[in-house]
């Protein structure tokens, strides 16, 4: 049954006597729910319904839509809201994400949409710097201390706790409580720039042969890694290493240009990348034992062995994540 909010609302619009039908459709991770709504002459729409009401003005959506705007990066459009209501209208973009369009894409297009979204990533960038004012949200959060450690913790509760079941002892605990303080310290330390914060396949869209971003209401200042992260070491996606080392080369051109780069540049970088893949996919899988456990959602557990993957060849690679490598893997056997 559609909730009846989403009714009220189309009489609200003065849409109701075109709609035809209204269709949910699978939401992310977030306490919103969203349905399409088919009319007969016009085309459709998507209805954001929030747990209550909200405030359009000061939502955090379209505040940072006003800045992807003046960016500008393709988003979108804003049709209508209520606040009363707790329902945002948006353009519809339709059903197909990256992460479906993979499947059909020729290997050349798959290479085009790729460096077309970290050519974004560069955007976002270099235009939020220039256009940096508490007038938009994301410039007065960031990912600071708290928040990574945070959600690192997150990982220990709802991934290594309540998915896997482990009952840690107290020298575990504190080991991985020790790692994450050097780790959060390590990334909260570095430069930051404005961050989408959920920047992979599913939240990129393709409509009209053009790519759009979904998602990006948790906008945040962040290290320049974080969305190139969110994209290359994506659960959802598999890319061969080669793939990668040719995004974060095409990355490393935009943003410091090919005579400002060295070998030692991009090693420099290509180390910082994987700490923050690390932290990412560390929270992701905390997110997943969280949607698994807590909401019932089981249809992120078929993305943590890619995620587990991830870890592991993360933590392989570099002498200075032995101590995590050991703490990690006597409890989680698919790390060793």
């Amino acid at each position: 049954m559609v909730d009846p909010r989403i009714q009220a609302y189309l009489d609200q619009q003065r849409l109701s006597s075109e709609a035809q039908q209204v269709v949910p459709l699978t939401g992310d991770a977030s306490d919103r729910q969203y349905f399409r709504v088919h009319f007969q002459d016009r085309p459709s729409i998507v209805l954001a319904l929030h747990a209550g009401p909200i405030d359009v003005q000061t939502l955090p959506f379209v505040s940072v839509a006003r800045l992807m705007r003046a960016i500008p990066l393709p988003i979108p459009a804003i049709l209508h809201g209520s606040n009363e209501l707790g329902v945002l209208g948006l353009e519809d973009l339709g059903d197909v994400t990256l992460q479906a369009h993979l499947g059909v894409a020729s290997r050349a297009e798959h290479a085009a949409l790729y460096r077309q979204a970290v050519g974004f990533i560069a955007t976002l960038q270099e235009r939020g710097a220039a256009l940096a004012s508490p007038d938009y949200s994301p410039y007065g959060i960031a990912f600071d201390v708290e928040k990574l450690t945070w959600e690192l913790e997150f990982f220990t509760k709802h991934y290594l706790g309540a998915y896997r079941g482990l009952a840690l002892p107290d020298s575990l605990r504190e080991g991985l409580q020790a790692e994450w303080t050097t780790m959060a310290s390590e990334l909260a330390g570095e430069a930051r720039v404005l961050c989408h914060r959920d920047y992979h396949s599913r939240n990129l869209m393709l409509h009209d042969a053009s790519l759009y971003i979904i998602d990006f209401q948790d906008a945040r200042m962040g290290p320049d890694t974080y969305d190139l992260v969110s994209l290359l070491r994506d659960s959802y996606v598999d890319l061969t290493p080669s793939q990668v080392d040719e995004l974060i080369a095409y990355f490393l051109a935009l943003t410091r240009g090919p005579a400002h780069q060295s070998a030692d540049d991009g090693a420099v970088f290509r180390e910082r990348f994987d700490l923050m893949a690390l932290q990412r996919n560390l929270k992701a899988l905390g997110t997943f034992g969280f949607q698994t456990t807590t909401r019932g959602n089981g249809v992120y557990i078929q993305y943590m062995p890619r995620t587990l993957s991830y870890v592991k060849a993360t933590l392989a690679r570099y002498p200075r994540f032995g101590r995590l490598h050991d703490l990690l893997s006597g409890v989680v056997p698919e790390l060793r």
